[in-house]
């Protein structure tokens, strides 16, 4: 007990630090990303979603298996949800944004698709990082 409360003192600084460096119009532009993506999902546009992942060979997504990279995240993407009813509608929901640094912002929420055989549903953490481009998710796990 007493090693989490020190744990959380040392802690608290740097959240509120980080905080005064994530602006309210950065939070705003996060989640203008994550509703490009939803309406990008929505019209079967896999390529124009994954406009929100950081083009990079770091980028990482990790469901039941890791994959590593831009490139093969959209593959993945690509290859399990290859038609309009496997796509169905995607809406996010719950979101929590805690800036975590100067640059980084984790994004806890669920996604809910809703098809006609089924509506699969689960939770996600992201993390965004601010690159040139604007704030772009370089982390993703989702369950």
């Amino acid at each position: 007990m007493k090693r989490s409360l020190i744990l959380i003192a040392l802690l608290l600084p740097a959240i509120a630090a980080a905080a005064e460096h994530v602006s309210a119009s950065d939070l705003a532009a996060i989640h203008a990303v994550l509703d490009q993506q939803a309406a990008a999902w929505n019209r079967g546009d896999i390529d124009a979603y994954m406009a929100g992942y950081a083009q990079s060979d770091d980028t990482m997504f990790v469901g039941t298996d890791v994959t590593r990279g831009w490139t093969k995240v959209r593959d993945r993407y690509k290859a399990k949800y290859d038609s309009p009813a496997k796509m169905g509608t995607l809406v996010f929901s719950d979101l929590d944004l805690r800036p975590v640094g100067h640059d980084d912002v984790i994004v806890t929420g669920a996604w809910k698709l809703t098809r006609e055989a089924d509506t699969p549903q689960g939770r996600f953490t992201l993390i965004f990082h601010r690159r040139s481009e604007g704030w772009r998710i370089v982390y993703d796990h989702s369950s």
